[in-house]
């Protein structure tokens, strides 16, 4: 049996790389959850084998070699030959060794197994690849998401299992993007189910109330080079940075068609939206540079990955570690 799975694990192997390859290439869709699970199962499927059939073959093997070299030894010495040249040692721990199709799978196990369920359970990192959330996370941050403060859920599925938290007003969460949940977004939740979000003339009101905001020194783009203005806006307590351009409209142009868009009203003022049941607003902190609720419409709960709340790398900028609201 272990004369044929060499080649077979080459094969499994082959198509792991193939699916990587693909996916950096653009010419597949990757989904790393669910290429991480499939990783942890094959493993441990090997690793399981390893224990229970292919270890304890090798080390019937190596007694059946150590018991036929005390067989020759004893035979030799009934001969007179109190001296025996040959060290059967080497040849035993070569055959207990793992072949490199067990090294390569079995060998892994704990290691991915390790990786797999702090992905899924506890915390997972993103990187920011775009300045939407802008003054709050920059381009390049990487950062760490709590995967269980909303809650269990199950990998690659995302169904909840266990109810932690719900998401509070000026959480900042990654979430699977509606249009196309294979993809990943970050934005701060702004309205919570049955809430209702306006956002006029720039002005953020929740429920009928003006979001207080206190103006900032101009912030200044390194990337794009240009000033924007910079507010100070406290919602439920939580006080974080926004940007404005001031050479932006205030209308939101593009809006698609999304599930409950009955419940938005658009104007050349921007946009008035009630927040339906089981669902939430997202907005990023660049206003006037975000594609967010205001564009393809609520976040449904079920699409929740977790809460971002700490920055533990980036290479361009060190200064940006540690945590942020």
């Amino acid at each position: 049996m272990q004369a044929i799975m060499g080649p077979i694990t080459g094969v499994v192997l082959a198509a792991f790389v193939a699916y990587a390859a693909g996916w950096y290439a653009g010419a597949i869709e990757g989904n790393f959850s669910l290429l991480l699970f499939l990783a942890t199962v094959v493993t441990g499927v090997y690793w399981v084998a390893e224990r229970l059939y292919f270890l304890p073959q090798r080390r019937r093997v190596a007694d059946v070699l150590a018991a036929e070299h005390e067989q020759r030894k004893a035979a030799l010495a009934k001969q007179g030959f109190s001296q025996i040249e040959g060290d059967i040692e080497p040849a035993r721990q070569k055959v207990l060794a793992q072949p490199w199709w067990l090294d390569w799978t079995a060998g892994l196990f704990p290691v991915i197994l390790a990786v797999f369920l702090l992905r899924s359970f506890l915390f997972e990192p993103f990187k920011i690849p775009s300045g939407s959330m802008i003054p709050t996370l920059r381009v390049g941050d990487l950062i760490l998401v709590n995967k269980y403060h909303y809650g269990i859920r199950l990998p690659v599925l995302n169904t909840k299992v266990w109810h932690n938290h719900d998401p509070q007003r000026g959480d900042v969460i990654v979430f699977r993007y509606p249009p196309q949940p294979s993809l990943d977004y970050i934005k701060r939740v702004i309205g919570l189910p049955g809430d209702e979000v306006a956002y006029l003339n720039k002005q953020l009101t929740v429920n009928g109330k003006p979001v207080p905001r206190v103006a900032q020194p101009d912030f200044f783009d390194k990337d794009s080079m240009r000033y924007a203005k910079q507010w100070r806006e406290t919602l439920d307590g939580k006080a974080y940075n926004t940007l404005n351009d001031a050479d932006r409209p205030a209308f939101v142009p593009g809006a698609t068609e999304f599930p409950f868009a009955d419940g938005c009203r658009y104007s050349v003022e921007g946009v008035v939206c009630k927040v339906p049941a089981g669902h939430y607003f997202m907005m990023g902190d660049n206003r006037d540079n975000s594609l967010d609720s205001r564009y393809w419409g609520f976040v449904p709960e079920a699409n929740i990955v977790g809460k971002a709340f700490f920055v533990w790398m980036n290479f361009g900028d060190l200064s940006r570690i540690g945590s942020f609201e």
